[in-house]
């Protein structure tokens, strides 16, 4: 079974290269010309990508092919000062440059959108400006010429009257969503609301690929991994993309929903033997404050586990 690492957003051995430099509304208000302000955004968002060129041309020095791409790119878009603002234009070509690279490097990428893109609210202004955000990260993919289709993790959301109706509420509103955006969607298990066999429920009923954390049902789930392991590739069946999961370790006590510098690699392992041989491949995204720091910390603390054969600096091969 191959295992193929990734980490999210920024490098922390790349310098000056952050994806998210951004202007506040505070600042924006304060220009006396919009217009002026609107460029601003704009060259604010070409830096933004130009350093996510420069953060995959980094990772495939280091075989890295696998990133979740930062969410803040275009600073203020959807804000009603920039109401109007047609970004996907502005930015086209920067946006078809790093799709260049995205196809150079053979990376896949993806996003998650914050925890503030709800789709089981009943809230019918909520519910829209989920949908605004879900279009900005369509637009963003189309623009670098990746193909949408399973490139989106969301949580499943609140549950402010209760679980259940947290699940319908879900379905109901999944139902309204254009079909290009709910393509677009995979599923997370989260460490609080709704566990892995939630997250089953929904991605069995609407055809949403599952995202397991491992972390997350560490400290919320009760059920042996080997019980829901087989739905949880299901859900993938009619995906083009490999099996992705979620790692992180817990930052000071076992049950710390706080994320850890690190990877607990002897965790990781026992979940990977446990699984193994049920897949040719799963992508692992790595959710740690250390960033590629983590990804290659955990390489060297895998190498020599039994049955474990380095393919690269990002990838492992394990017996089963």
């Amino acid at each position: 079974m191959r295992i193929r690492f990734g980490y999210v957003a920024m490098s922390l051995n790349l310098s000056n290269a952050s994806p998210s430099r951004t202007m506040t509304a505070a600042q924006f208000e304060k220009l006396d010309n919009r217009e002026a302000g609107i460029r601003k955004l704009e060259r604010i968002s070409s830096m933004n990508l130009e350093s996510c060129r420069r953060l995959l041309l980094h990772n495939a020095a280091h075989d890295i092919t696998f990133f979740r791409l930062s969410s803040r790119l275009v600073p203020l878009v959807n804000h009603p000062f920039t109401e109007g603002w047609k970004w996907d234009r502005a930015i086209k070509e920067d946006l078809n440059q790093l799709g260049d690279v995205i196809k150079k490097t053979g990376s896949r990428v993806d996003f998650h959108p914050d925890h503030f893109t709800v789709l089981n609210t009943e809230d019918d202004d909520l519910f829209k400006r989920s949908l605004h955000v879900l279009l900005y990260h369509y637009k963003l993919l189309k623009g670098m010429n990746q193909e949408p289709r399973h490139r989106a993790v969301i949580h499943i959301g609140g549950k402010k009257h209760g679980v259940d109706k947290g699940l319908e509420t879900f379905v109901d509103r999944f139902q309204e969503i254009p079909v290009s955006l709910g393509s677009m969607l995979m599923l997370e298990n989260d460490d609080t609301n709704y566990s892995i066999e939630h997250a089953l429920y929904l991605g069995e009923k609407l055809g949403i690929p599952v995202v397991f954390d491992l972390h997350h049902h560490d400290v919320h789930g009760a059920t042996p991994v080997s019980v829901f392991w087989d739905r949880v590739i299901g859900t993938w069946s009619h995906s083009p993309l490999p099996i992705k999961m979620h790692v992180s370790s817990p930052r000071d006590h076992p049950m710390d929903k706080s994320h850890a510098d690190y990877i607990d690699a002897d965790r990781l392992y026992s979940f990977l033997r446990e699984i193994c041989g049920s897949t040719e491949q799963i992508d692992i995204m790595i959710e740690a404050k250390r960033k590629d720091e983590s990804l290659f910390r955990l390489m060297a603390d895998l190498k020599d586990k039994p049955g474990v054969r380095q393919i690269d600096q990002s990838s492992i091969e394990l017996d089963c």
